[in-house]
């Protein structure tokens, strides 16, 4: 005990020596983060290098520790073999944040640096090989562990948007940990996880509303990273069955604005790396809360995430916690009020989403039937039955020449819309619908290019053809859409 008391209260010292140090220095240099209009509203220009005292201070704590006479420094030492192959996994995905921090590396370095880190952490024995009770084939242990160090290391920068936000996440997820490895006994995590704790502490003293430093991604993927190999090494001696389960719940704050965040941009077709104002915390902000009532909300979910966690270690409740802790992120997940999520539910509730998908299916069986019309007649019945099918009540058709027109269903003398789609030599296809019509076609526009490109460009009506329908002589109508 006296062993974390010494390396807890070390690595806390070392921090708050070392942050205001580097933050004067790169303040004299001039590299720091400027604000600007669109997403950094800080006042003044803020260093963004905070991973360079934690990351000192978190190994140098450990070799003062090892040159102590306490009983710590004895598995300090045995630990040495497994801590130097970790030790490349760290320094890789450490460099990748600084060198983002100084000169802004495009996304898909970063990801390749924190692949590249999750495979040297593999390699040095950071293995993921169950979860829910259920153990893995050998050959899923490596991108399972790829995907959960590389999420983890991602989850904790993408959530650090506010002051104070990231490294207190961290420190409660850290801290988390460490009550788990005492009430478990699991002496060599506690060893591990007591600096980070220490470290973060001691930086949130400049960190917090407002910042004197920012924890930059040299910070923020360096704490993400570690809590991500933590938590693989607490499932390891976890006597819960569910394993991996309870390091979810603890880093379950970070990883739910990750996944929120893919799964909307996924949804509004938009980059996965794209910066965007939808996040969590973003949207505190949007309800009027100040940045440091944002932080201490984001520091009281963290506490209930970590109760959830440390109740897992008891086989009795593991299934009403589970059931609880989704519960509890589903009402939380529904009062942030993203639009996204409300759209997707109702189309599959009202489905919608089938609709779509028949009307894709339409689409494409009525571009294959027309292309592969051999008469005039045969084209001109492929486009009344697809109008038809789409909800259209008319259809007149000009082209080289010749009219068409049909009546497909009574309008009953209810208003009208048309659309006109202008066509090749003065021609032009006017389609009819009634207002209020319950199917309305979600490819409206993809039906309307296709008619164009097929009677336009293709010529599906050959001007020699006679005229099937009602053939008229008029003269040229006005090709737009209107009321």
């Amino acid at each position: 005990m006296y062993s974390l008391l010494f390396l807890g209260f070390l690595s806390f010292l070392l921090s708050l020596v070392l942050t205001p140090l580097v933050r004067n220095r790169f303040r004299q240099w001039g590299v720091v983060d400027r604000p600007n209009v669109e997403r950094k509203h800080h006042d003044h220009p803020v260093p963004r290098v905070g991973g360079i005292p934690l990351f000192v201070a978190y190994l140098c704590s450990f070799g003062l520790l090892a040159l102590t006479p306490l009983s710590a420094g004895n598995i300090v030492a045995g630990a040495l073999p497994f801590a130097l192959r970790l030790l490349p996994a760290v320094l890789i995905v450490f460099a990748t944040g600084l060198l983002d921090d100084l000169v802004s590396l495009k996304p898909w370095y970063k990801l390749a640096g924190q692949v590249a880190a999750a495979g040297a952490a593999y390699w040095a024995g950071v293995h993921v090989q169950a979860f829910g009770g259920h153990h893995f084939a050998a050959w899923w242990s490596l991108p399972l562990t790829l995907l959960w160090l590389v999420l983890c290391t991602n989850a904790v920068n993408l959530i650090d948007g506010v002051d104070g936000l990231a490294a207190g996440v961290g420190l409660f997820a850290a801290f988390t940990m460490l009550l788990a490895a005492l009430l478990g006994n699991n002496f060599p995590l506690a060893i591990a996880t007591v600096p980070l704790v220490g470290c973060l502490l001691g930086f949130l003293r400049f960190n917090f509303n407002p910042a004197t430093i920012f924890l930059g991604d040299s910070g923020s993927l360096f704490v993400g990273f570690l809590l991500g190999c933590y938590g693989v090494l607490w499932s390891e001696k976890s006597a819960t069955i569910l394993g991996m389960t309870a390091p979810l719940m603890a880093l379950s704050i970070p990883l739910l604005d990750t996944a929120l965040a893919i799964v909307r941009r996924f949804l509004r077709n938009q980059l996965i790396f794209a910066a965007d104002r939808g996040h969590i915390h973003h949207r505190l902000l949007d309800r009027g809360l100040t940045p440091r009532k944002v932080a201490l909300v984001f520091y009281a979910l963290c506490s209930v995430a970590a109760v959830f966690s440390l109740c897992m270690a008891s086989r009795h409740f593991e299934g009403l916690v589970v059931i609880l802790f989704c519960a509890a992120a589903w009402i939380g997940i529904q009062h942030l009020g993203y639009v996204e999520f409300g759209v997707a539910g109702r189309m599959f509730a009202t489905g919608a989403f089938r609709s779509h998908l028949n009307n894709q299916i339409d689409l494409r069986t009525f571009e294959a039937a027309l292309a592969a019309g051999t008469t005039s007649e045969d084209r001109w019945r492929t486009i009344c039955d697809a109008c038809r099918k789409f909800g259209f009540t008319h259809v007149e058709l000009l082209l080289n020449g010749h009219r068409f027109e049909e009546t497909l269903v009574e309008t009953n003398g209810n208003p009208v819309w048309t659309l006109d789609i202008p066509l090749a030599h003065e021609g032009f296809l006017q389609l009819t619908r009634c207002f209020g019509e319950s199917r309305v076609p979600t490819v409206l526009v993809p039906f309307a290019e296709a008619l164009h490109k097929h009677l336009s460009v293709n010529g599906a009506l050959p001007a020699t053809a006679a005229p099937v329908g009602q053939l008229k002589s008029a003269k040229h109508k006005s090709a737009t859409a209107g009321v």
